[in-house]
Parts: structure tokens; C-alpha cells; sequence
């Protein structure tokens, strides 16, 4: 019996230290490994190290002195780039529509290198008046206003007037046709390629206009809405035509984006363009069916 209760003593101590191991192999695990900035393990060098010790009952010493832990040093994904200045940073390119584009005309326009109204769309002829600025002022003739294009245009010309970026036309209104002074009428000049909207003899609003080519003029004399389509694709070019009130076979006035790209170097094909967008569709909704309309030289 004394063997057997001298064996199991032996087994119940063995189990017992087996135990203590694997619990201080837990806490080790998650109390000497810290984790540096760059995500990993701590080196020996930077590893956590215990405090202060008390001296030494037996030899009266003191404990050599822990060595400071290092410092961390950030990873090179962390360092901040030094902004990219190569390449000039695009403040205005072809495609925008914004307020910003008509300051940027009335600008131009005062350098007289725009040569119509501002419109707020950049196309090509604004592009084209981009380009002639920057090759008169040593810059890159991109025909996009960048950082260094915009601020040279901006100090050789003064702040425009909201007149000058929303002028009702590009040209003045031309004298009103006898025809358009009573009633409610569409008066579209050829001459000063205007149309104004009149309403009893005053104007109400006016517009600037695009007419068919020498080969599919735009007709003159009087005439009258007969229908009107929103949102109309024209069944034999297969281009919209927003906002279309037609008033003689299938001519129309409407809305022409084209107009607004590219001005005056296009034409329809008979039609009425029209390249405010805003003002069209504030005219379609006044417009009734049986209003008069009149082109005239």
C-alpha cells in the first residue's frame, strides 16, 4: 500500500507541473510580445522588460540597469510623398458648363479673345480662346486653363460684371418687325440672329439664334405654333431637338446643343437653335399653341 500511495503522489505532481507550464506559456505569449508600428513582433532590443528591482537580500547589489527600448522607426508606406508638381493641376477643360466657364469667357472676351457672349459651356471655341491666351503669355497652349493659366488671365483682367457673363444676347436685339408689336409673337431676326419673345409690343425675353444653311435655309414670313415636343428627336436626322416649336413643316425653334459646343461655325438644317438651355425651356413653357411667329431680314 505504501508503494501505491508513493506512486500516485509522484503521478498527481508530474500532472500538476505540466499544468503550470502550459498556463505561463498562455500569458507569455500575450505579455512579451508587443507589437511595433510596422505590425509585427518587437525584437529582443524593444521587447517589454520588466520594472525596477528591489536589491539583492543575499549580495547587497543592485540590479544591472534595464537598457532603454527602442524606437520604432515608421514604415516607408507611412511617410508622407511630396506633392506631384510635374504635371499642372487642370482647373477648367473642355466639357465643363458652370459659372466658372463664364467668368472665364467675360475674362477672355475683355482680352478680345473670345468673340461672342458668354454662353458658360466649354467648347471648342472657348478652347480655341484658351489656347491664343496661353501662346500670347508664354504659357503651354493646352487649351485647358490650368492653375498658372487662370491666375495670369486673372491678374491682366478685372472682375466681371454679372452683366458681362449673362448678357441677354450677344448682339442687341434688332428693331422689332411691325408684325411682332401686338399680340403674343416669336420675333426672329436674321440680321441681328436674335429671337425675342413679345408679348403685346415689350419684350419679355430674348435669345440669341442659329439658322439653316444656303442649302436648307430657314424660312421667312409669317406663321404660327402649330405643335409643340418636349423632349423631340428628329425623325429624319435622328438628333434632338429639345424644347421644338414648330411653326412651318419641319422646322422648329429648339434647343441645339450643337449650337452651344460650337456657335455660329455650325447650322441646322432650317431649324431655329437656340443655345441657352434655360431660357428655351422657360420660353417653351410660356408658348401656347396658335402664338405667331415672324422671321424677317
Amino acid at each position: 500500500m505504501a508503494l501505491i500511495s508513493i506512486t500516485r503522489s509522484r503521478a498527481a505532481a508530474a500532472a500538476a507541473a505540466l499544468l503550470t507550464g502550459a498556463l505561463l506559456a498562455g500569458c507569455t505569449a500575450h505579455a512579451t510580445q508587443p507589437v511595433t508600428a510596422q505590425g509585427s513582433p518587437a525584437s529582443s532590443a524593444g521587447e517589454e522588460t520588466p520594472g525596477p528591482a528591489t536589491p539583492s537580500a543575499s549580495t547587497g547589489t543592485s540590479p544591472t540597469p534595464t537598457p532603454s527600448p527602442t524606437t520604432a522607426k515608421p514604415s516607408p508606406s507611412r511617410i508622407p510623398k511630396a506633392p506631384d508638381t510635374a504635371r499642372p493641376v487642370v482647373v477648367m477643360a473642355p466639357g465643363s458648363n458652370s459659372a466658372i466657364v463664364r467668368e472665364l469667357q467675360a475674362r477672355l472676351r475683355q482680352l478680345g479673345f473670345f468673340g461672342q457672349a458668354p454662353t458658360g459651356y466649354y467648347g471648342s471655341v472657348t478652347a480655341a480662346s484658351v489656347r491664343a491666351f496661353q501662346g500670347k503669355h508664354g504659357l503651354a497652349a493646352s487649351g485647358t486653363v490650368t492653375k498658372p493659366t487662370w491666375t495670369k488671365l486673372r491678374s491682366v483682367t478685372r472682375q466681371p460684371t454679372r452683366a458681362a457673363m449673362y448678357p441677354p444676347t450677344a448682339n442687341p436685339v434688332a428693331k422689332l418687325d411691325p408684325r411682332c408689336l401686338t399680340g403674343r409673337v416669336l420675333c426672329v431676326s436674321k440680321t441681328s440672329r436674335t429671337l425675342a419673345w413679345v408679348v403685346d409690343g415689350k419684350v419679355v425675353s430674348a435669345m440669341d439664334v442659329r439658322f439653316g444653311s444656303q442649302y436648307t435655309p430657314t424660312r421667312e414670313g409669317t406663321f404660327s405654333v402649330f405643335a409643340k415636343s418636349r423632349h423631340h428627336v428628329s425623325t429624319i436626322y435622328h438628333t434632338a431637338m429639345p424644347y421644338a416649336m414648330f411653326f412651318s413643316g419641319g422646322q422648329a425653334v429648339h434647343y441645339s446643343a450643337d449650337f452651344a459646343a460650337r456657335g455660329y461655325s455650325g447650322a441646322s438644317h432650317g431649324c431655329v437653335n437656340v443655345r441657352d438651355a434655360n431660357k428655351i425651356s422657360a420660353l417653351f413653357d410660356q408658348v401656347r399653341v396658335g402664338d405667331k411667329v415672324v422671321v424677317y431680314w
